[in-house]
């Protein structure tokens, strides 16, 4: 198993910074994952990790290797591609066998690994049907096992199921997970589905504008966002903007919204006389105490039924926020403009400087 390091790296494309100041450290056999919108610079860092791009400062190591020069055939990565990258002129074998003979391996040799690499992605009895003949998920996991036949030291997945349907994602993703697992390879897997990153990584880097915002587990990225990109990007949130007042007892202190008292942690809001408040819709809770700790009284504005949940979005003084109810039934969803209660537990609140975006302290019991 390898791993991959990765120490002051830049990428410019003309007066463009693609990449700025990235340093990473990834453990071998690890899953990890690039997650960032669009454009913010996680397909660049792969193809520059894979050696498709020349970094214009910094260093990529592959075990205790430096492969700042060595060229991307040499590097012995395998690429997962967005588009399959399939030869449409070629059976599933000689798909799978193709980097294999261009490294000119015996012809036992290929014909073995071919074999492996099939059955490690079930298309085993597929070896003679041309790329027409497959369904889109087929075709990707074509270009799974020839990525895997080469046997390389990393395997690095560019954004590689967002052209197959919703089922079809969720089937291959535990696929991926799976078989990356059961080989013990190192893989770098990038994406811009929060959900997707949740479930498949090890640890993820959400990246924006070229530069990393936060490393860690999934639980940590979704629960303690080191900035307010982080917490915005992965998963929902509300967010509203805040009057710091006084310090109270128990590590809280009050804050204020348009004539609505919060208790919030205060950690970390020492000399701040404002910030940005946000917290989960699943930690808002339903109350009918009227002495209930960051009460919020408000009308149903709408409400959004995703099968496990109802997403009730609640309106009060001129402000919007959502929250959700579990295991609904029928009689459980809302009338729009019906009046609700809900309260924000104190731990459940996450501060964030308003300028800066920066977290402040580290939050209540997450």
């Amino acid at each position: 198993m390898t791993s991959i390091r990765i120490v002051n790296l830049e990428k410019k494309f003309g007066d463009l910074v693609a990449l700025s100041d990235i340093n990473l450290e990834i453990r071998p056999g690890e899953f990890f994952t690039l997650l960032g919108p669009s454009g913010c610079g996680k397909t660049t860092l792969l193809r520059t990790i894979a050696g498709f791009y020349k970094q214009d400062k910094g260093d990529v190591y592959l075990g205790d290797e430096l492969v700042n020069s060595i060229p991307a055939y040499k590097r012995n990565t395998g690429m997962v591609f967005q588009n399959y990258a399939v030869f449409p002129h070629m059976t599933v074998y000689e798909n799978v066998a193709y980097g294999l003979k261009v490294r000119r391996l015996p012809k036992k040799e290929i014909d073995e690994r071919v074999k492996a690499a099939l059955k490690n992605v079930h298309l085993t009895g597929y070896e003679d049907r041309t790329p027409d003949k497959l369904s889109g998920g087929q075709q990707q996991r074509v270009g799974l096992a020839r990525a895997m036949a080469i046997e390389p030291r990393v395997l690095l997945f560019d954004e590689p199921l967002s052209n197959l349907d919703a089922k079809l994602r969720v089937e291959m993703r535990e696929e991926i997970r799976s078989v990356q697992k059961k080989l013990g390879i190192t893989a770098i897997y990038v994406t811009h589905d929060q959900e997707e990153a949740l479930v498949i990584s090890d640890r993820i880097a959400v990246v924006n504008f070229g530069k990393i915002q936060q490393v860690g587990e999934p639980w940590e990225i979704y629960k303690n966002p080191k900035n307010l990109f982080v917490a915005t990007f992965v998963g929902k949130i509300n967010t509203v903007d805040v009057a710091l007042g006084e310090l109270l007892a128990d590590g809280l202190r009050q804050a204020t919204f348009r004539g609505v008292t919060f208790l919030v942690p205060s950690a970390g809001t020492e000399g701040k006389s404002e910030a940005t408040l946000a917290f989960r819709p699943e930690d808002i809770q339903e109350t009918e105490d009227l002495g209930s700790t960051n009460k919020v009284v408000g009308q149903v504005e709408s409400v959004s039924f995703l099968g496990s949940t109802a997403r009730v979005t609640l309106k009060f003084e001129d402000t919007a926020i959502v929250f959700d109810r579990h295991c609904p039934k029928e009689e459980d969803i809302p009338a729009i403009g019906e009046t609700l209660q809900v309260c924000i537990p104190p731990s459940a609140c996450l501060l964030f400087d308003k300028q800066s975006g920066e977290r402040l302290g580290a939050g209540g019991e997450r």
